[in-house]
């Protein structure tokens, strides 16, 4: 597979990702709001609403990993994987010494072409390191020195 392939394969595997977290929070969303609509009222009013009020904050953390997903489908929207790149960016797939990081969301570890590769976003530590270096250059991070092979 050349780069642009490899780089399609892998915002398609991002897109699977994303599209988990955001089926996971929204189904935990309608769990937690269904336990605090089935709450019933008992002698006990107090407990009624601990329960509700619980069920609740649920519901709310759940819907802030909803918008975070839905944060990360928008930002792999902008990625062009159709296009070469000579400095490290969104979008690049970055070859170095002690790996293969696609630069775009945080996704981790994923498999093309029999090849581990990471994707990373541009705002984590690596991504802030390797942007806007060329191949040949090298960076430091977690006290190891990467040199970049290529840049696609």
């Amino acid at each position: 597979m050349n780069s642009i392939e490899i780089k399609q394969a892998l915002v398609e595997q991002c897109r699977a990702h994303v599209q988990q977290r955001i089926e996971t929070a929204r189904q935990a969303m309608e769990a937690a709001q269904e336990s605090a609509n089935s709450e019933s009222k008992s002698s006990a009013g107090d407990k009624y609403e601990t329960g509700r009020a619980m069920a609740q904050l649920e519901r709310d953390r759940y819907a802030q990993q909803l918008d975070g997903a839905l944060t990360l489908e928008q930002e792999l929207a902008r990625i062009n994987s159709e296009k070469e790149y000579s400095t490290v960016q969104p979008g690049s797939l970055v070859t170095t010494n002690r790996g293969t990081f696609f630069i775009s969301i945080s996704a981790g570890k994923l498999r093309v072409d029999n090849k581990d590769i990471f994707a990373v976003s541009p705002a984590s530590p690596v991504g802030v390191a390797l942007a806007g270096r060329r191949a040949g250059e090298e960076v430091t991070f977690n006290k190891m020195v990467y040199t970049i092979v290529s840049v696609a």
